[in-house]
């Protein structure tokens, strides 16, 4: 029987992280579900979900405190899906705009008042092509309940959007998740 697991790792970015992870789990009998991996600020960050067999679960958590011998911060945990009560539909967020503090802060809390889950959410700064001026892009998939007032939740975001001078769009897939959950 497979062991679902959840890890993060992050440490000072160097050329062959990746393989080192990779090999330490192929090398155990697991297998690589998913992952989210980044260089942010000189650092290597990511996120893995893998599964591997149970009698091979205690030796790959051995292993991988051996990385952080090398530098690295490892944190295990058992996968835990939440599960939504009832049917949920995906969606797509984006926002653009002047960068300032609070955007990502006064989103998430608009999609917390109406029980929307943020799947992923990946967001950069940038500077503008004439101007030079710092900008802020953010994209979330996010997991809207089946009871979800979408018109409710687009008035709100979009009396957002206003305040802040950003631009936003959310669109809805249409695909029903309750069977891919």
């Amino acid at each position: 029987m497979n062991t679902p697991i959840v890890m993060t790792i992050i440490g000072a970015d160097k050329p062959g992280l990746v393989d080192s992870i990779s090999e330490i789990v192929a090398g155990h009998g697991g297998n690589w579900l998913g992952s989210r991996m980044a260089h942010l600020g000189g650092h290597f960050a990511g996120i893995l979900r893998l599964e591997v067999p149970e009698e091979n679960r205690e030796g790959l958590l051995a292993s991988f405190r051996d990385l952080e011998g090398r530098g690295l911060t490892v944190v295990v945990r058992a996968d835990a899906e939440a599960a939504f009560a009832g049917p949920t539909r995906a969606a797509r967020l984006e926002v653009v705009g002047h960068d300032r503090p609070g955007i990502v802060r006064r989103i998430s809390r608009a999609l917390a008042a109406h029980d929307v889950n943020v799947e992923e959410l990946t967001t950069e700064c940038y500077s503008a092509p004439m101007t030079g001026e710092n900008l802020f892009r953010g994209i979330a998939f996010l997991k809207l309940p089946g009871q979800c007032d979408v018109k409710g939740l687009r008035a709100d975001l979009e009396s957002l959007a206003e305040e802040m001078m950003v631009d936003l769009s959310l669109e809805e897939s249409g695909e029903d998740l309750a069977e891919a959950s």
